[in-house]
C-alpha cells in the first residue's frame, strides 16, 4: 500500500530529475522500513529477515532508489552496528537510525578497490586517542543524504586485510567532503557520491570492534546485503511482469490479446517460473540467517541469480509492451535500467560466483 500510495505518484518524475525521495524516505522510517530487523530496545521492529525480503521486494516493484536506500540502513549499517558495535555506539547511533531520523551509508569501494577490499588506500593512521583518515570513497549510496557513514581504512599496510579497521564518521566532522552526485543509468533517484576524507579526526570510540577488525565487518555485513540486493532485484523482477502481464491482456494484436498469442504466453511463462525461482532463492538465504546458519553461499546465489532474473524479465517486459515499452511512462524501461545495478553492486555477478565455488571446493 505504501508503495503504490506514496512511492508510485512522481516515481517518473524522480528518475528523470534524478530527485532523492526525501519525504518518501521520512515516511519509511516512520513506518519501520528502515529498521526492520533492528532489536525494539534500539527502536527497531523486531522482525527476521524473511519479513524485511517481503516489504524489499513490494518497495522495489515501484521504486528501486527508494529500495536502495532501506537496504542499506537495514543491512549494511544497522545490522552491522547492531552485531559488532558497541553499546555506547549502538545508544549514539543506532536507535536514530532505525526509525529514520538519519539514515546511513556504508563506504567501502574506492577508485581502485571495488570487489578487491583488501586494497583500501583510504588511510586511518593511528593518533593514541584518534584516527586522522584520508582518502576518497566512490559510488555511495546515501552519500550526501546521510548522516553518519561507517567507513573502511587501512592502519597498518603491513599486515594487509588484517590491517584494516571500520569506522563510524559524521557528516559534519571537519575535512569530510561529498563529491558531487552521479549521473546514472538506473536508480537515479538514489543518491549516490563519491566522498573525500581530508585529515579527519575520528574518535577511536568510533572505531567498530577489535583494532584490525574492519576486514571481517565489511565481508559479514556483505553477506547480508547481498540478500537485500538479491530481494530489490526479485522486486524489480515482479514489477515488471506483473506490468507485463496486465499490458498483454489489453493490448490486442491481429484481432485478439496477445495474451493469447503462444509466443507472449511463452514469455509470461517464463518469467514466472523464474521470479519464484528467485523468491525461493531469497527465502532460502533469509531463512538461514535467521536459524543463525551460514548464509553466504545462499545469499551469493541468490543475489546471482535474482539479478540475472531482473535484467532477463524487464528485458521481455519492453518487449511485450513493444513501442509503448520504451516510452517512460510504461514504467517498464525505468525497471529495466534499474535491473542492471544489482549486477554490479554488493559484488558484480562474477564476484558471486567466486563466493559460491569456494563454499562448494572448501
Amino acid at each position: 500500500d505504501f508503495a503504490r500510495t506514496e512511492l508510485l505518484p512522481g516515481v517518473i518524475e524522480r528518475d528523470e530529475k534524478q530527485i532523492f525521495p526525501a519525504e518518501q524516505v521520512r515516511k519509511m522510517g516512520e513506518l519501520g522500513f528502515l529498521g526492520m530487523m533492528v532489536d525494539p530496545k534500539y527502536n527497531g521492529g523486531g522482525m527476521d529477515t524473511i519479513s524485511y525480503v517481503l516489504a524489499m521486494e513490494e518497495i522495489s516493484k515501484i521504486d528501486a532508489s527508494a529500495s536502495v536506500v532501506m537496504s542499506v540502513n537495514n543491512s549494511l549499517v544497522c545490522w552491522g552496528l547492531e552485531k559488532f558495535g558497541t553499546e555506547q555506539q549502538k545508544e549514539k547511533y543506532l536507535k536514530r537510525l532505525a526509525t529514520g531520523e538519519i539514515i546511513g551509508a556504508f563506504c567501502l569501494s574506492e577508485p581502485e578497490a571495488g570487489s578487491d577490499a583488501t586494497s583500501q588506500r583510504t588511510t586511518a593512521v593511528d593518533k593514541g586517542d584518534h584516527y586522522l583518515l584520508n582518502g576518497t570513497k566512490n559510488w555511495i549510496t546515501n552519500g550526501n543524504s546521510a548522516s553518519v557513514y561507517i567507513v573502511m581504512a587501512q592502519t597498518d599496510p603491513d599486515k594487509k586485510h588484517k590491517g584494516i579497521n571500520a569506522l563510524i564518521v559524521e557528516k559534519d566532522m571537519e575535512g569530510f567532503t561529498v563529491g558531487p552526485k552521479e549521473n546514472k543509468l538506473g536508480i537515479r533517484g538514489s543518491d549516490t557520491h563519491s566522498l573525500m576524507f581530508s585529515d579527519v579526526k575520528v574518535p577511536k570510540e568510533n572505531r567498530i570492534g577489535e583494532d584490525g577488525f574492519g576486514f571481517t565487518f565489511a565481508m559479514n555485513t556483505l553477506n547480508g546485503g547481498r540478500i537485500g540486493i538479491a530481494s530489490q532485484a526479485l522486486g524489480i523482477a515482479s514489477g515488471a511482469y506483473e506490468l507485463a502481464l496486465e499490458y498483454s491482456k489489453q493490448r490486442k494484436a491481429f484481432g485478439v490479446e496477445i495474451a493469447k498469442h503462444q509466443a507472449i504466453q511463452f514469455k509470461l511463462a517464463d518469467m514466472a517460473t523464474q521470479i519464484e525461482a528467485a523468491r525461493m532463492l531469497c527465502l532460502k538465504s533469509a531463512w538461514l540467517k535467521d536459524q543463525k546458519q551460514d548464509f553466504s553461499e545462499a545469499g551469493a546465489k541468490a543475489k546471482l541469480y535474482a539479478s540475472q532474473v531482473a535484467m532477463d524479465t524487464t528485458v521481455e517486459a519492453v518487449q511485450i509492451h513493444g513501442g509503448y515499452g520504451y516510452v517512460k511512462e510504461y514504467h517498464v524501461e525505468r525497471l529495466m535500467r534499474d535491473a542492471k545495478i544489482t549486477q554490479i553492486y554488493e559484488g558484480t555477478s562474477e564476484i558471486q560466483k567466486i563466493v559460491i565455488a569456494r563454499s562448494l571446493l572448501k
